[in-house]
């Protein structure tokens, strides 16, 4: 009974008294020479390995030499190191490591020769700039081969393909603790683009050039080989692209070869979704990638939800040059049942569309038809009181310019969009009112402090209209719902009419900030504030609302449910439950 009662302290006991190997600990210096030190001492190899005295005493009497090795590279040319070597075990040792690293050896001069041609090219002469920054600072190996390493890789990417990199020397005076940098690059000839060639393409000859971003004989750079290829896949027409550059020495002269494999003709989308502005529903889609050798497009898609129904076909006609220019002609029937309005709506769109400085830019012209009711309350009749009704014929002008840009499509750490569009009618000719809109969206997103996020959101728009009752809900301005003003319904806030009905604005302003922190890297929580409303005039009231959300990101992308509360509203009480499910940007 005794030998079982002191069972589990034997038990706690056997893994120490069975462990073999020397334990290391180094005392005096911070990561990274602590993680250096550990690496380079060859007694760190033992840590569970049997060692015998011999062994351990040689290993412990090279580890000062070693220790001062594995410092030189972080510029630390006189350390000094004391030790201890202690058995705790029948093979076991425990070695301590006292690390004095000195005073570093700093670089006193940099010299960098490069050819006035080379340095004439802004990315290249930013390279060489960043080596003479490294004038007065300690000697870092690391950092000095990075910089080294990026005037090399500069020369290659702006065309110098033969550049040499001629002279390399860090020359240490230990006796002042001063090192000196000696570089010099024999740049070369600069190279040209010359041809392009496609092959495996389903086109014309001469169609794939709109997305070539530079000419023939312009200088090689290697950025627009990577714009090449993303414009490619852009384009959605190829499963394989592949951008080969062929140097040629002799003409000075790179060639490039695209290798393409055709992407599957029709695409066929579907299936249910959820989301509280819309509440349950089904979508389905049909896209032709192509449909002749001209790379025509088609796309459609039907979508039948609890409180909305669209119907939507898009023809895309591309045009010629490097901006990837096309025409679009559309055709869209709406119909939206919101908590405050209802409206059917025929919409005939042209467009051109076109690569504007990094930009999305669309310029065209709208037909809307449709009938509307505003100022509802649920599922309340039509004819109550303080109900408005109207028909819309409204033909209008729109340009718009969009952009968004994220470090991942999935899960965006550094990011931001913006969309800005503008609304005009000609008169009132073709249209039963004279308007004119202006409107953006911005989102804005930075991680920080490891799992944590930054959102901030914001929207803005105004407009000028001489019979406002003539414009459709989706034309008039609306706060609240998932992408809005949380805490409250879709499109649930705006001004009033005399019997206290929401019946849209002319102006919004609505911003939102949201903080993230992530417990893994799929689940997280939010917290977050939103303000804003619709308005007219400068009677502008914000509406409040704050919560708290989940976040998810499953298989099939981010989704975010969210419970927003109204805060300090008449109209308002209770919460809301948001449900967002789609790409952070």
């Amino acid at each position: 009974m005794r030998l079982l009662r002191s069972l589990p302290a034997l038990l706690l006991l056997l893994p120490l008294a069975a462990r073999a190997g020397v334990t290391l600990v180094v005392q005096g210096v911070d990561d990274p020479l602590k993680t250096a030190v550990r690496d380079g001492v060859e007694l760190s190899q033992y840590a569970t390995r049997p060692v015998s005295e011999a062994q351990i005493r040689r290993l412990y009497e090279a580890a000062p030499g070693q220790v001062r090795t594995a410092l030189e590279p972080y510029g630390y040319y006189d350390a000094a190191v004391q030790g201890s070597l202690t058995r705790t075990g029948t093979d076991a040792w425990r070695v301590v490591l006292r690390v004095s690293p000195g005073e570093p050896v700093r670089i006193s001069d940099v010299q960098v020769t490069l050819d006035e041609e080379a340095l004439a090219v802004p990315a290249i002469r930013g390279a060489e700039r960043a080596v003479e920054r490294l004038k007065g600072k300690p000697l870092d190996h690391g950092a000095y081969e990075k910089a080294r390493d990026g005037v090399s890789a500069a020369l290659t990417a702006h065309g110098f393909l033969g550049a040499k990199l001629a002279v390399h020397e860090v020359a240490v005076t230990r006796a002042d603790r001063s090192a000196v940098v000696r570089l010099a690059w024999q740049a070369g000839p600069r190279y040209r683009f010359g041809q392009v060639h496609f092959e495996g393409s389903q086109f014309e000859p001469g169609f794939l050039q709109r997305y070539v971003p530079f000419e023939r004989g312009e200088y090689f750079d290697q950025s627009d080989l990577l714009r090449l290829q993303e414009a490619l896949n852009g384009a959605d027409y190829f499963a394989v692209v592949n951008v080969q550059p062929d140097v040629h020495d002799a003409s000075r002269t790179v060639d490039v070869a695209v290798q393409l494999q055709p992407a599957k003709r029709s695409v066929y989308t579907g299936g249910p979704f959820i989301g509280t502005d819309t509440g349950f529903g089904v979508r389905a889609g049909l896209e032709r990638r192509w449909i002749n050798a001209r790379g025509h497009k088609w796309r459609n898609e039907l979508v039948l939800a609890q409180r909305l129904k669209t119907l939507s076909s898009l023809y895309s006609i591309p045009l010629p040059g490097s901006n990837q220019r096309s025409l679009n002609f559309g055709v869209n029937f709406r119909d939206a049942d919101t908590v405050t309005s209802q409206s059917r709506t025929l919409e005939l769109v042209g467009n051109e569309t076109e690569q504007w400085h990094g930009w999305t830019r669309t310029v065209g012209a709208h037909a809307l038809i449709g009938t509307f009711t505003v100022g509802k309350r649920g599922n309340e009749p039509d004819n109550a009181p303080g109900i408005e009704h109207g028909r819309s014929q409204l033909v209008f002008a729109e340009a718009s310019l969009s952009k968004k840009h994220g470090d991942n499509p999935t899960f965006v750490r550094y990011g931001w969009s913006l969309d800005v569009y503008a609304r005009s009618t000609a008169g009132t000719l073709l249209s039963d009112t004279r308007f004119s809109q202006l409107a953006a969206d911005a989102k804005w997103i930075r991680a920080f402090a490891g799992r944590n996020r930054l959102i901030l959101r914001g929207s803005a728009g105004v407009t000028w209209t001489g019979d406002f009752s003539a414009l459709p809900p989706q034309l008039r301005f609306f706060a609240g719902g998932d992408r809005s003003v949380r805490g409250y319904g879709y499109q649930a806030i705006g001004p009033r009419n005399a019997y206290d009905r929401v019946i849209g604005g002319r102006n919004l302003l609505v911003a939102s900030t949201e903080v993230e922190h992530y417990f893994t890297r799929q689940w997280g929580m939010a917290a977050f504030v939103d303000a804003g409303n619709a308005f007219n005039g400068f009677d502008y009231r914000p509406r409040l609302g704050a919560g708290l959300g989940v976040r998810w990101l499953s298989p099939v992308g981010m989704i975010r449910v969210d419970v927003g509360v109204p805060i300090h509203d008449d109209h308002e009480h209770g919460f809301h439950l948001h449900l967002v499910i789609g790409p952070d940007l």
